[in-house]
């Protein structure tokens, strides 16, 4: 059978979403310059979707979407903008579609970008884990694994560049050196195991390390993470 020239299919992707909650230019373009410092190679040439329903209706939207890209964003749209809110019509003509939250956005977390989930309980959430998803090859810079309502885990090395994001536990039996996001769908009892640590991100239900965050004393060696009292911990693996 011939295959159709084009399809148009739903997916899922992970994205960062920056929630501004200041109209002052001067303040978003410094506030940016500090995240960016804290790791380069991770926001350079990010996809982005940028939040306003913080901003206030004066907002000047030209000259914060200038100052979003000035910093390497590449903006793919925009949410929190109501029917009535005057920024609509400004920010549709400047060539970005609204988009609608009624289905959050699964998001890296960073300091004023976070993960934008549902909260479900913690039961409907165990209700919902299905087969854990095996990984048994090298996940290449690029490449992204998404374990819906199931944990995953990878026998293999995951390289600089490479995401895993499940919304169960993730284990990785190997050198782990991309982002890895458990708990993606917001419970906070999830779980992240590796042999060993270099990860480039690690998140559990949106609360976040950065590389430079972990202690170093883990890094490149076997570890357990997971949230205690709403805090990233890390342990050892024994």
């Amino acid at each position: 059978m011939q295959k159709k020239s084009i399809e148009i299919k739903g997916s899922n992707f992970t994205l960062l979403v920056l929630y501004l909650n200041d109209k002052n230019i001067d303040l978003i373009n410094q506030s940016l310059y500090k995240k960016i410092q804290e790791c380069p190679k991770f926001f350079k040439n990010a996809p982005i979707i940028v939040n306003v329903s913080g901003l206030c209706n004066t907002a000047d939207w030209k000259k914060i979407k200038e100052i979003i890209i000035s910093h390497g964003f590449l903006v793919v749209g925009v949410s929190g903008c109501t029917e009535t809110n005057p920024l609509k019509k400004t920010i549709i003509d400047s060539g970005l579609p609204i988009l609608s939250e009624r289905k959050k956005i699964n998001s890296d977390l960073i300091s004023n970008f976070y993960i934008d989930t549902k909260k479900n309980t913690k039961k409907s959430i165990i209700n919902k884990i299905e087969k854990t998803h095996i990984i048994d090859i090298p996940v290449r810079s690029g490449q992204k694994i998404y374990a819906k309502h199931a944990d995953l885990v990878v026998i293999n090395n995951v390289s600089a560049g490479a995401e895993l994001v499940a919304d169960g536990n993730i284990h990785i039996y190997g050198t782990v050196r991309g982002r890895v996001l458990a708990g993606a769908d917001g419970d906070t009892t999830r779980k992240i195991f590796c042999t060993e640590l270099f990860a480039e991100l690690v998140s559990i239900s949106g609360e976040y390390w950065l590389l430079d965050q972990i202690p170093s004393e883990f890094i490149g060696k076997s570890a357990q993470i997971y949230l205690k009292n709403k805090f990233l911990t890390i342990n050892f693996l024994s």
